[in-house]
């Protein structure tokens, strides 16, 4: 009898041991990945480097060309609204974005004279809690002359468009939240 269960606990006493060994590993694994935020020095010396690359020159070229100007000076006249995730008034301009666009779903829109993209990135067939079904269904009921009230904290700018990027993170209309962008998980 004695020997019955040496053999059934000298492996359960191996498996465990491995599976133990297994979950150091992991979790060691997991703290070395995790990269360690740039220094402003070390975060300068890197921007300095992608500068001298082709797609840096190239994109340093098109930030002083007027193209690359005037989507800056739009940029300047939204900022206090991005800063503070403020309202922003904007009429639909466009249901379309332009021609070769690889930004997702969006819509052109004006606010205060200046056309821009505003972008919600690709479409799923996930959920959100505001309404259960594609998070984007409220959105293709926008028409063209909408006004709508817009939110957002981030702009992108590429030489490819010749329209500041606003992310859609919050969009109005009729004093109705049609979209609400779900936070990150994990994270801020």
């Amino acid at each position: 009898m004695k020997k019955i269960i040496y053999s059934l606990i000298i492996p359960l006493v191996v498996v465990s041991g491995l599976v133990f060994a297994n979950r150091e590993i992991k979790n060691e694994a997991s703290k070395k990945s995790t990269p360690k935020p740039l220094s402003a020095t070390e975060r300068k010396a890197e921007l300095k480097k992608w500068e001298a690359t082709p797609d840096g020159m190239m994109f340093t070229e098109w930030k002083a060309s007027p193209a690359g100007k005037k989507v800056y000076a739009s940029e300047a006249k939204i900022r206090k609204h991005l800063n503070a995730f403020t309202n922003m008034e904007a009429v639909v301009t466009s249901l379309s974005l332009p021609s070769g666009s690889r930004l997702g779903f969006g819509v052109m829109v004006r606010i205060n004279g200046d056309d821009y993209i505003l972008a919600f990135g690709s479409e799923k067939s996930g959920k959100n809690s505001l309404n259960g079904n594609n998070e984007f269904e409220q959105l293709h009921s926008l028409k063209v002359n909408d006004k709508i009230i817009i939110r957002s904290h981030n702009v992108s700018h590429a030489p490819k468009y010749s329209y500041l990027v606003i992310a859609g993170d919050y969009v109005e209309r009729d004093s109705k939240i049609i979209y609400k962008r779900a936070p990150r998980k994990g994270g801020c």
